[in-house]
């Protein structure tokens, strides 16, 4: 589920290029963070995490077609077509070590393109971080909603305490964003996982304690994906807790990134 910002429209931003808005650029940095954004997401989900993380890491938030920047961009309605596309644009920047994040939706694109890169470039992060996801081979619950009329789909944002309520209640941006949600809807339910040998690298689930859509044993189903080390944290609040608890979410992450940095 989304969280809907108007004012990404209006921010100030530095693209390295048309996947990657870089806000906090750091060239000397030993690892780069790739975040991908939850559905109807952007960039600038992402856009102060710089702040509460070392210089050494250099934070990337994957910007998706449709949104943002991209805004006059078509939206994928498919993980595989998405991450195939994705990957070509990212290949340059996978030059020295790195890790991604992704949430909910994100969490679906970081994993598949974690195995694209294993199948077609032998390489790999250092880390995967999921957050807000069940684990991808248990079934989707949820399989139609992005098949919702516009004024029900919108309606469902609200419960979901991730987009103000002054954003809901301005038709021109909704009228905007519920498009790019629809489509990323329809990626994330229409994903099937398919039998491959799980990761080498480990996977770490950050999960909320009252979060409506992933239950503890969802996302502990994220163990099966590694062969490596597997990891869950809980953190107070819903869906969104990356937004309610975010300095605790950066502050666990940023441990684990001091591990890996220790490492290298």
């Amino acid at each position: 589920m989304p969280v809907l910002d108007g004012r990404e429209l209006q921010m100030s931003i530095k693209t390295t290029n048309q996947w990657i808005t870089i806000f906090d650029p750091s060239p000397s940095a030993r690892l780069r963070l790739f975040c991908f954004p939850f559905a109807g997401g952007a960039a600038v989900a992402f856009r102060n995490w710089s702040k509460d993380l070392s210089r050494e890491v250099e934070v990337c938030p994957v910007q998706l077609p449709g949104r943002g920047t991209r805004l006059r961009e078509a939206c994928f309605t498919r993980v595989q077509p998405l991450v195939e596309t994705m990957a070509q644009g990212l290949l340059p920047y996978l030059d020295r070590p790195f890790a991604f994040f992704g949430h909910s939706f994100g969490a679906f694109v970081s994993f598949e393109l974690t195995r694209y890169l294993r199948r077609h470039h032998k390489k790999q992060p250092l880390h995967l971080f999921v957050s807000g996801c069940r684990a991808p081979q248990l079934p989707n619950p949820n399989p139609d909603r992005y098949n919702l009329p516009d004024p029900v789909l919108a309606s469902l944002l609200g419960q979901f305490e991730g987009t103000p309520r002054e954003i809901l209640e301005q038709p021109e941006i909704m009228a905007l964003m519920l498009p790019i949600l629809r489509a990323d809807f329809e990626a994330h339910e229409t994903y099937r996982c398919l039998d491959e040998p799980p990761l080498n690298c480990p996977i770490s689930a950050y999960g909320g304690t009252n979060d409506p859509e992933v239950s503890l044993v969802q996302l502990e189903g994220w163990r099966e994906q590694t062969s490596a080390a597997f990891s869950f944290q809980l953190f107070h609040g819903g869906h969104f807790f990356i937004n309610s608890c975010q300095p605790l979410v950066l502050r666990a992450l940023w441990t684990e990134l001091r591990q890996l940095l220790a490492k290298s």
